[in-house]
Parts: C-alpha cells; structure tokens; sequence
C-alpha cells in the first residue's frame, strides 16, 4: 500500500532564488550505502571504526537537515549478521528516527532480505522504511512539498532466478533483462513521471569503476544497462565502494562510509547530499567523511621506514600496506614493524626475487568474460570453436551457477 508522507519546510538560505524572485525551498536527502556493519578487514574487526563513523554521519546529518536519509544497500557485511553489528545498527537507526527522519533501507546483496525486513511494519510507524522481500511488487513512498510529491521507490538487490519466478512468462534470463523487467513494472500503470521519482538500487550499473573489496563476477556477468533508469530524477545506488556518477550527475553510487580494502586507500569517502527543487532541478554534493584510521600504503626498505624521520607526524595507527625493498627477509619483520605501527594489515617485499617470481601472465585474461575463457580452453580440447547452441547452452548455465553462489 502506498505510503504519504508530509514533509513541511520553512525556507533555507542559500538556496538561490526561483525565476520570481522568491527563495527557492527544497527537499533534501543523504544517501548512504554499503555500510557492511560486521566486516572484517585482513582479519582486523572494523566495528569500532563502524561507531565512529556512524557517529559522524549522524553529526553530519544535524548539520544538513535532511528530508529523508536513503541506505542503498548492504547494512551488513553477512547475511547473519553478529549480534555486535545488528546492535550498530539498530543504534544507529535509533538515532535517525529520534530526529523524525524518514529512512529509506533496502537490502543488498551480502543482507538477508528476510532478516532486514523484519519488523518493517512495526519500524514504518516510526518513519523507517524497510524493503521488503521482494515479490514483484514496488510500492513508492510519497512524500510533499510545496513543489508536489516526491516518490521514493525502493528496490533490493534483486537476481533473474527471483524476477522469473515473480513475473512468469516474461524474460529474465540475466540480470539486465531481470531489472529491465522490474523497472517496466515500476513505471507502468500508475507511475507519475511528471512528478519528481527517485529510484534506490543496489546493482552493478555497467561503466562503474569498481575495486576489491567488492563481490563482483567474472566478467561483469550482472552488469545492468544504466539507460534502464532514465525515467528517475534520482537514482541512489549501492553495491560499488567507490563514490562516483554514472553517465550523469543524478546517478550516484555513493560508495562506502569507510576504506575495506588498499585498492581503496585512494578513495575520499562521503555522503551524499541531495536537493531536490521543482521536477528537473536536482542538486547533488558531497560531505567527506574522517574516519578513526584511515587505510594508507607506504613502501621502503626496513631502515626507511622505521626511522623517526619517516613516521613521525604521521598516524602510526593507520591500518597499513607496507611494502619492504630490502632484497634479504626482515626476520619476524611485521612484528617488528608492529611496535611502530600497531595496525599493519599487510606485509609484502618488492625485491629482485619477488619479481622475478611473477612469472604467471594473468593480465590478459583478467578483462576475459568466463564465456571467453572456456570457449578457448575448448578449442584447445577439441581443435574447434563451440557451436551456437553450445555457446548458449554454456552461458545459461554459467549464470545458474553465478545465481546460485550469489
């Protein structure tokens, strides 16, 4: 059943003026994702580094005075989550409701849909919207202003296998004909696309830049086209940890809170902030975000970077990458390096040995789709290429099993 929500503003500088003259009033979101409460990094618990930030969004919140706060995916790290985590969270979104915020969550891929919904007719009288367990049905939540209604739609992580069995008959073979088929639903009979829409998905949209800490698979075999979404002003998505547009402003991965990986430490993370004016007017920035350890890489030999020289005024207690030059092991060296830097997650050598150890050439195969990779391993079998039923045939049952262990 359709939810209204009445969302009354008085004017807020700053804004600019309308083409009359008067102040301009908007509606205004932050948009978080991937929030991964529970994760483990290289075997170090991020919990406490979870609070602390958590806490700063909320500050940063109480600063913005939002309308609504939209969590695009992936609260948990584990569709089990550990009783520490669903205790940050509920912490968490605790301390939303107690500012009358609407919140917006939907489940990703590492949640539980079950588990995240439960409750959610409970949470929805405090203004916390939960997706539910998806049934091929998108119920939008509506919300007013001075400008006419606001829809959020709220869309989980969703598979082919799941769409197929929602909508019979129809074709959702991959991910992109099963969130085509969805968004056809959606913005069919009764969708107002004069009135302003937001869509929250957690989805790999081709052309996003991803990084390790995802789950992605081989070959981009989820990828989803990012035309499906043109009918939405917004569209907040979660599922890739690196902050970043999609083809146009207003389709934002709004990346992770905090750093889970190196391939990240160049990462600036944030919360997005969203203002909504009169259909066709949306303004999108960002707020950065300062975590309690930031996840840096240093590299040098052992001498270099265990003199005082190197590290002081530096935050030894950074979670770190360090990369030793020495040609010769360093006996019990991340013990050592420990003493200095409590946090090192990760010891490697870059040395004459280990490069002449990196003798494997993976890099042309690393850009191959599995279909490419075992199509030329069964031309190597049998001194000819597949035919076009058994190319189908492998590819169908490539995205099964992708499916199945997702």
């Amino acid at each position: 059943m359709m939810e209204e929500v009445a969302v009354p503003r008085a004017p807020v500088n700053g804004n600019g003026r309308n083409e009359s003259g008067k102040e301009m009033i908007q509606m205004k979101f932050i948009h978080l994702s991937d929030l991964h409460i529970g994760k483990r990094v290289n075997e170090f618990p991020m919990l406490e580094d979870q609070k602390y930030i958590l806490k700063e969004i909320l500050s940063i919140i109480d600063q913005e005075k939002p309308d609504g706060v939209l969590i695009a995916g992936d609260v948990y790290d584990k569709p089990v989550p550990p009783a520490e985590a669903v205790q940050v969270f509920d912490a968490f979104l605790t301390g939303l409701a107690d500012r009358n915020l609407p919140v917006f969550v939907i489940s990703g891929n590492h949640d539980s849909p079950e588990r995240l919904a439960f409750g959610a007719q409970l949470m929805a009288g405090r203004g916390v919207y939960m997706s539910p367990v998806f049934d091929g049905h998108v119920e939008p939540v509506r919300m007013n202003d001075q400008y006419g209604s606001v829809s959020v739609y709220m869309l989980p992580f969703v598979k082919p296998a799941v769409v197929r069995r929602c909508y019979p008959g129809r074709e959702a073979e991959t991910f992109d004909h099963a969130v085509r088929c969805v968004l056809e639903n959606i913005t069919g009979e009764g969708f107002f696309a004069d009135e302003r829409n937001i869509l929250m998905a957690h989805q790999f949209v081709m052309g996003a830049s991803a990084c390790d800490s995802e789950e992605l698979s081989i070959g981009g075999l989820e990828q989803v086209s990012a035309d499906l979404f043109r009918d939405f002003d917004y569209v907040a998505l979660g599922h890739i940890h690196g902050p970043q547009k999609i083809g146009r402003e207003t389709m934002r991965y709004c990346g992770t809170p905090l750093k889970y990986s190196f391939s990240e430490a160049g990462h600036k993370k944030s919360v997005t902030v969203v203002e909504l004016f009169e259909k066709g007017n949306v303004s999108v920035s960002v707020r950065p975000l300062h975590p309690l350890h930031d996840m840096r890489e240093i590299k040098g030999s052992y001498s270099q970077v265990t003199d005082r020289g190197f590290y002081a005024g530096t935050a030894t207690d950074d979670y770190l990458h360090i990369t030793l030059t020495d040609e010769e092991d360093i006996l019990d060296a991340i013990g050592k390096l420990r003493s200095i830097y409590p946090n090192v997650m990760k010891l490697d050598y870059d040395n004459r040995r280990t490069r002449a150890g990196q003798t494997v050439d993976t890099a042309g195969e690393i850009h191959k789709s599995p279909m490419e990779l075992f199509g030329e391993l069964y031309e190597l079998q049998n001194n000819q290429p597949m035919s076009g039923k058994q190319e189908e045939y492998s590819r169908k049952l490539m995205e099964g099993i992708w499916e199945d262990i997702n």
